[in-house]
């Protein structure tokens, strides 16, 4: 058997030639078949007994498409596909024969009938499942096909399929009622009422295709005929279209089979449509009623909307057309401005828009307007004759009159107050009265522009503004308690500002400090109508309190004074006590004792300069009057000053001098870490205190008892104190001491005399030196050298003492 398998594979080799040649194989094949029936007579008839029991698959194909015939090629899942045959109809002879034999499937032999599908065929294995792929279908290609499978071991299997080729129709031809072609996608245009009548023919298909009308997508009509040869129509009559059908589409579809989208033509419905609307807009001067004033130009527009192609507008008063017009496209809206001046004779005469289809006169519609002429108000205010405009003020009452003429007569009047209405209010004393206007109880608010306006069909005017002045007392300008900080001996300039009418004429201070009262001298301050300012210092505790102003002016005295609250604050005090120490080769350390720090947050700056410099080499910043300076060139000299700032500004300088930093190797142990010059000042300073400690005896029970002071810094060294320059001289008052010839006062210094002198002086003199750091070397002296009592500041002295540690005693 396999000899006979190997010679019968041979032998179909040899008609499995190329595609691409056309020529007849018929002989050359029967003799192949001829010798394969004597090889095997029972070859030719297998495939028709095999395939008595197959079920027969319908196939569509549209002509000139491709036509798929699907044959499984894994029907037998374990054995190998050896040869798949096609035939056509009841033949033995196949027409396509795809050879795996011996190879994979994708290096299969194909092999095609040129006389059946020839090139037009195509066995393919992926993607599953296998089918013969027929492109290009033609209607000879219709009929019933069979796929047989030969497998090694397995019995063949065989598909059966009926083809169908589907011939689509020619596309659809519209004709009209006249029987002439429609070639374009336009319909009309038509006028509505009219009647549509449509003929849509069809030519060919196979089966017969269905032919229907749809408008707008909708299928409206699928009734169709045959009219002579293999054309079908179907006839459509859209009766009485409506300006509802503009625009729309009627298509006509010719369809017989899923395959294929079905053939159509589509038309748009074009219409001549009369205006929809036609409306007059009156002018904007105009008043209700349609009204217009004599001798006045005015513009009336007409606008109409709806008509296709745009409407054409004409204007005609009575019988006469006007001329005057201009026109303008907006979309579907057409616009007609028409430009006129009434007169008296045309009161009660038409005037009238029409708009019409250019296109068709028929198509009109039209509006008209009766006018009248008449004249707007006129308007005038008056103030009530029994009042004088100079004389109102606060309180009074008063009237304003608005005299009115007007044709036809007014109908309203209305009020207005700086460009607002102003309604009839009984609670805020506003009445409206005929043609009057009355105010009652009127303030400063009530004063400002007055006018009426009248209101009649014709239109509205607004008479002339009357200005009106209500007279008041001053009032403060600012409200509430307004805060002002200064530091003892600062000046500030406190201005009080006042609303008045007429502008106040006099204004009065005082000063409180919950001691008591007491009125500013009139020379202290400065007016100007609308305000007064103040210059203040304060110079003493007393001196802080609260300062209030008020004014007056021909209409009476303010009510509420405007308050000034004083509050210490001011520019900090300079740090003191600042000390050397813990001086190295090239580092020093410097400390201070924080000095007032004016009633507002400080920050301590400690600044660095060589030689005769202007600007500093270092500049520390520290929180606490504590810094460490390092890194400075040895054996020069560094001037140091320390400063303290808040908000109010700087401090004076606390000045450090000639701090030196020497070599190492050339120090000795004699050498002070301040440099020289101090130990003469402190030898005279101490026999300058021990003359001011003799005039002390009065203060000294009362200081015993104060408490210690705060720990300090190390001291400097005994030898060379620290020098300290103090900005300012002290003031020494003495009323710590109990002399009857000074009597307790509570009186703030900066009210009394000139501004920044005290009211009754106590006993003050000024230092004629400056004072150091340690109590040796700040005794105050006269200019003639000798100390006198009236010289002494005791609670600086007692300060001092304190900060030196210098224990008290009376003498």
């Amino acid at each position: 058997m396999a000899g006979r398998a190997t010679q019968q594979s041979s032998l179909l080799h040899e008609w499995d030639l190329p595609l691409e040649k056309n020529q007849d194989l018929t002989k050359d094949r029967r003799e192949v078949y001829g010798h394969l029936l004597d090889f095997n007579p029972s070859w030719e008839e297998a495939p028709r007994a095999g395939t008595s029991g197959v079920r027969t698959v319908d196939v569509q194909a549209v002509e000139g498409m491709v036509a798929q015939f699907p044959c499984d090629l894994g029907t037998a899942a374990n054995d190998k596909v050896y040869m798949v045959f096609w035939f056509r109809d009841d033949a033995g002879i196949p027409l396509y024969s795809f050879d795996v034999r011996g190879k994979h499937l994708s290096e299969a032999r194909h092999w095609s009938a040129p006389e059946v599908f020839g090139p037009r065929a195509h066995f393919s294995t992926t993607p599953p499942p296998a089918s013969l792929l027929v492109r290009d279908v033609k209607r000879r290609d219709e009929g019933v096909y069979r796929c047989r499978i030969d497998f090694r071991n397995t019995q063949t299997t065989s598909f059966r399929y009926n083809l169908t080729v589907v011939v689509p129709p020619e596309k659809p031809v519209v004709v009209d009622r006249w029987g002439r072609v429609i070639n374009t996608t336009t319909l009309g245009p038509h006028e509505e009422g009219d009647d549509v009548l449509l003929t849509c023919r069809v030519l060919g298909g196979r089966p017969e295709p269905s032919v229907r009308w749809l408008v707008n997508g909708v299928l409206v009509d699928e009734e169709y005929e045959h009219n002579t040869g293999d054309v079908i129509e179907n006839r459509l009559l859209w009766p009485a279209i409506r300006r509802a059908d503009y625009a729309a589409v009627f298509t006509c579809q010719a369809a017989n089979s899923h395959l294929v989208p079905p053939k159509e033509l589509s038309l748009v419905l074009d219409m001549f449509l009369r205006p929809l609307t036609v409306e007059i807009r009156k002018p904007m001067e105009m008043g209700e009623g349609g009204v217009l004033t004599a001798e006045r130009r005015y513009e009336v527009a007409c606008e109409s909307a709806g008509s296709r192609p745009p409407a054409l507008i004409t204007w005609h008063k009575g019988k006469r057309l006007l001329k005057r017009i201009t026109e303008e496209l907006r979309d579907n809206l057409t616009v007609s401005v028409m430009s006129f001046v009434p007169t008296l004779d045309d009161d009660g005469k038409p005037l009238t828009c029409r708009a019409e289809n250019p296109n068709v006169t028929s198509l009109f519609l039209e509006t008209s307007w009766v006018i009248s002429v008449v004249y707007p108000p006129v308007v005038r205010l008056r103030l009530g004759s029994s009042l004088a405009a100079g004389d109102i003020k606060e309180g009074d009452d008063v009237y304003f009159e608005c005299h009115v003429r007007a044709n036809p007569p007014a109908r309203k009047l209305s009020w207005l107050h700086d460009d607002k209405a102003l309604a009839h209010n009984a609670t805020a004393r506003v009445f409206h009265s005929n043609q009057s206007l009355v105010l009652q109880k009127v303030t400063r608010y009530s004063s400002g522009r007055y006018a009426c306006s009248a209101l009649n069909a014709e239109g509205e005017t607004v008479s002339n503004e009357l200005h009106f002045r209500v007279k008041y007392a001053p009032s403060c300008r600012s409200g509430g308690v307004s805060v002002v900080g200064a530091a003892r001996g600062e000046s500030v300039v406190i201005v009080c500002e006042v609303d008045a009418d007429p502008p106040a004429a006099v204004f009065k201070w005082k000063f409180n400090n919950s001691g008591e009262t007491l009125d500013v001298a009139a020379d202290r301050y400065t007016s100007n109508g609308s305000a007064s300012s103040l210059k203040y210092t304060p110079v003493a505790d007393l001196d802080y309190g609260t300062l209030s102003c008020s004014a007056s002016n021909e209409v009476g005295t303010q009510l509420a004074p405007c308050v000034f609250q004083m509050v210490a604050a001011g520019k900090p005090h300079a740090p003191r006590n600042c000390t050397l120490w813990n001086q190295t080769a090239d580092s020093v350390e410097v400390s201070c004792v924080a000095g007032f720090d004016g009633g507002l947050p400080q920050r301590f700056f400690l600044e660095v300069y060589s030689g005769d410099d202007l600007v500093p080499r270092v500049n520390l910043s520290s929180e606490e009057p504590s810094w460490t300076v390092r890194g400075l060139e040895w054996d020069v000299r560094f001037r140091l000053a320390a400063v303290a700032v808040n908000s109010k500004g700087r401090s004076p300088p606390a000045h450090l001098d000639d701090v030196l930093f020497r070599d190492p190797e050339k120090r000795t142990a004699s050498e002070s870490a301040l440099g020289a010059g101090a130990a003469g000042a402190a030898s005279a300073g101490a026999a300058g205190a021990g003359a001011a400690l003799a005039l002390l005896a009065c203060a000294c029970r009362a200081a015993r008892r104060r408490r210690a002071p705060p720990p300090k810094p190390p001291a400097p060294r005994a030898d060379k104190p620290p020098e300290h320059d103090d900005a300012e001289p002290d003031l020494i008052p003495n009323n710590y001491c109990e002399t009857p010839s000074v009597p307790a006062r509570n009186t703030p210094s900066s009210l009394s005399g000139p501004l920044t002198g005290p009211l009754t002086a106590p006993l003050v003199v000024p230092l004629t030196t400056p004072l150091a750091t340690p109590v040796s070397t700040w005794a105050p002296r006269s200019s003639s050298g000798s100390l006198r009592a009236t010289d002494l500041n005791v609670d600086a002295i007692k300060e001092k003492l304190l900060d030196n540690r210098i224990p008290e005693s009376c003498v």
